[in-house]
């Protein structure tokens, strides 16, 4: 039986900030139009404003881990349907979809590389996989990438990138919050750095467990991160919020995250970071 009956024609994808296709593109924020090759020579930054645009695991494993160093590791594991659930349509047909779309088997890619030399455990959401979303297969693999950290006292490095957690799984979707923040718990107290890297947009269940959780957590420049969505929080208190509300810079002024690193300089800081910990 299907939970939702609302037609296709009320649902509205926002695709504006995803990387684009084509020869040109514009940058959402300042306008300005760039050659497709100009944007990935400037690690899908834009030239003058610096917006930072929604990348994928593929990108950012070309960014961050030494060229020729990286494994993928826990690639086999799949979301199955164990709800029989179906919105507008059934959950397998969606994951089919995410995969056609994103070229990844799941919302999230894990697996081991060096960073200037230092082996890491190395795990990367990826948006364009179903928005993200955490499931089981998500709650898994952070699981293993971060025994794997643990087992051999190598520095966990996650970026998140999520609408929160998967509806199409309920509640076991939300288990998956306890058991990636118990893993991480086991690190902290084996003295063993966990590096969190929140990207646009990471929200819901994710903000909420392993997101926060880092020793040191890192944001991109302008990333929206929060549980509910500053509309829903609007609705709900009836109040106008504040300017930059849940975004990056909000939040470091607050207290919320560590620090604010742009893209073009993200290696070298966590490779700084990484150093700190183990001198």
């Amino acid at each position: 039986m299907s939970w939702f009956l609302r037609s296709k024609a009320n649902i509205v994808e926002d695709t504006q900030k995803s990387m684009p296709d084509g020869l040109w593109t514009k940058c959402p924020s300042c306008s300005e139009v760039m050659y497709k090759t100009d944007l990935e020579d400037g690690l899908f930054t834009c030239k003058k404003c610096s917006y930072h645009f929604r990348i994928g695991s593929k990108e950012y494993i070309r960014i961050l881990i030494d060229e020729g160093s990286f494994r993928e590791t826990q690639d086999k594991i799949r979301s199955t349907d164990p709800l029989n659930f179906v919105d507008t349509k059934d959950y397998p047909s969606r994951i089919v979809e995410g995969h056609k779309k994103s070229g990844v088997n799941d919302a999230i890619t894990t697996g081991v590389g060096k960073i200037n030399g230092r082996e890491v455990s190395f795990a990367c959401m990826n948006f364009n996989f179903i928005g993200g979303s955490m499931g089981s297969v998500v709650g898994e693999k952070i699981y293993r990438a971060a025994k794997y950290s643990l087992d051999k006292k190598v520095p966990f490095i996650l970026i998140s990138a999520s609408g929160g957690a998967r509806m199409q799984e309920s509640v076991l979707s939300l288990m998956q919050m306890a058991k990636s923040s118990a893993i991480l718990a086991e690190l902290s107290e084996s003295s063993v750095p966990y590096i969190s890297i929140l990207t646009d947009p990471t929200t819901g269940g994710v903000t909420a467990s392993y997101a926060m959780l880092g020793d040191v957590n890192i944001a991109e420049p302008g990333a929206l991160i929060g549980f509910a969505g500053p509309r829903v929080i609007e609705q709900t208190i009836r109040k106008k919020l504040p300017a930059g509300f849940q975004r990056a810079e909000f939040l470091l002024e607050h207290g919320f995250i560590d620090l604010i690193v742009n893209r073009k300089e993200m290696k070298q800081q966590l490779s700084n970071i990484i150093e700190w910990f183990y001198n």
